[in-house]
């Protein structure tokens, strides 16, 4: 029987972590955010050449990092199974995983403008968004290098210096805008481009801070031997990039999702995407609470399986599972209960221009009430899967609830019962919600069959 003072322990350790990593994927949203508002200021075509580029840029961008993110459970299970040798040869093969993506990425970026022509964009804005992905493609190897150090730090329970980087970047990013974008300092004005330029050097600087931290604090150095770094070690990146493609591709599937839905809204009408942008905007917001619980999940559920504790790591991942749930529980009561908070945030106090949109912004705010819970609970199931090294499963999990059960209700309610929008909602609600359940499903019978393997093991 689970005593209280083992729960506290477990909510305390997992709230250390969660909280850092919480507060660094809203930074990196604000960084975001500021970009667009800065690009907004210079016209309405560099703001779309600006959301096309950065639309192809991270939906490729997040399939890779997803692959990278697999030296953070691996870091995480070594740690628990006191293996100090696995953590600094999964960092280094981290390394080299990214550099062995992050060029053939760069390499197809470089054909932007060919791929957005071809999927119908006009010239002028294939020719913008593409100078734009072209300067921010430098800033891919750094990234991806970032991400191995974050998935490092991560395993080791170090969020800290990960949320300092970013923060430190996030204003460097702001700057270095105001900078190339507009043309201060004797620098010429580059517009979009500069946006690119900005991002890239951002990217960069990340990588180079946190690089630096873990070479100078003596905990992370013990373990980030780079002296062997000369030469990839194929045994271990291949089993990194068994462990990772499964990640890289989920991460596909649920951005491929959102994306074909918003496209989907678009051909109801101006109002309509205008809502769905805000409410999906505003969900988007509220995930990355969880979302940071769900990194936390992955490290104590990895560690707890590194040291063969079943229990330990079926304890770690419910807690997860109920902190990311406990959250959206708050958040969902804010959007069904006052949605018109929500709504002024985007739009203030609504004219009779934007009346329409507030409503429908307001109704949907109502579905995505529940669909927060959902979402909290499949992305915290997740996590607490990655760190038992299981990525196939969310992935197969993904497939069928998110494309197969999501987007077939979605076109049923939204087309077919002509529902609109709401119905398109409550397809992607239902799609969450089964993933849900089918990864808590999992996750309890992976502890379970875990908890029979260790009892038959004999005590050495």
């Amino acid at each position: 029987m689970l005593s209280f003072p083992i729960l506290r322990r477990e909510l305390r350790a997992t709230f250390a972590l969660a909280v850092p990593l919480a507060l660094t994927q809203l930074t990196q949203m604000a960084m975001g955010f500021v970009d667009v508002v800065m690009i907004g200021r210079i016209g309405p075509e560099a703001m779309a050449a600006g959301v096309v580029g950065t639309s192809v840029f991270f939906a490729l961008m997040l399939v890779c990092m997803g692959v990278v993110m697999a030296v953070n459970p691996l870091v995480a299970q070594a740690v628990g199974a006191e293996e100090p040798a696995e953590i600094g040869r999964a960092v280094r093969q981290g390394l080299w995983l990214a550099t062995l993506l992050g060029l053939p990425l760069m390499a197809l970026l470089s054909q932007a403008e060919t791929l957005l022509l071809w999927a119908g964009q006009t010239p002028a804005t294939a020719a913008l968004a593409a100078d734009y992905v072209q300067a921010i493609a430098w800033g891919v190897i750094p990234n991806l290098w970032y991400t191995a150090l974050r998935g490092f730090a991560e395993g080791l329970g170090r969020p800290r210096p990960i949320l300092i980087v970013t923060v430190v970047a996030a204003f460097a990013n702001a700057g270095l805008n105001w900078v190339l974008m507009f043309g201060k300092f004797g620098f010429p004005a580059l517009g979009l481009v500069g946006a690119g330029w900005s991002s890239a050097i951002v990217m960069a600087v990340m990588f180079g801070g946190l690089l630096a931290v873990v070479l100078w604090d003596r905990d992370f150095r013990r373990y980030a031997d780079f002296s062997h770094l000369r030469r990839p070690d194929p045994d271990a990146l291949r089993t990194l990039f068994q462990l990772g493609w499964p990640i890289g591709v989920s991460f596909g599937l649920e951005a491929g999702l959102f994306a074909t839905t918003t496209l989907l809204i678009g051909l109801l009408g101006t109002a309509a995407l205008a809502a769905h942008q805000i409410a999906i905007n505003a969900a988007s917001v509220t995930f990355m609470i969880p979302l940071g619980v769900a990194m936390a999940t992955t490290v104590r559920v990895g560690q707890a399986a590194g040291r063969g504790d079943a229990d330990g790591a079926e304890r770690a991942g419910w807690t997860g599972v109920g902190l990311g749930a406990a959250f959206m529980v708050c958040s969902a009561l804010l959007f069904w209960l006052r949605p018109e908070w929500v709504v002024w945030v985007y739009i203030g106090e609504p004219t009779a221009d934007d009346l329409a949109v507030a409503r429908a912004a307001a109704g949907l705010l109502g579905i995505a009430a529940v669909f927060q819970i959902a979402d909290g609970v499949q992305a915290t199931a997740a996590g607490a899967l990655r760190g038992l090294k299981d990525t196939r499963a969310p992935m197969i999990v993904g497939v069928v609830a998110y494309w197969g059960i999501g987007m077939t209700t979605a076109l049923a309610l939204g087309f077919g019962a002509d529902l609109g929008a709401p119905g398109i909602w409550w397809g992607l609600t239902t799609g969450l919600a089964a993933a849900a359940v089918g990864l808590g499903v999992w996750f309890r019978w992976r502890v379970r069959r875990m908890a029979r393997i260790a009892a038959r093991e004999p005590v050495a």
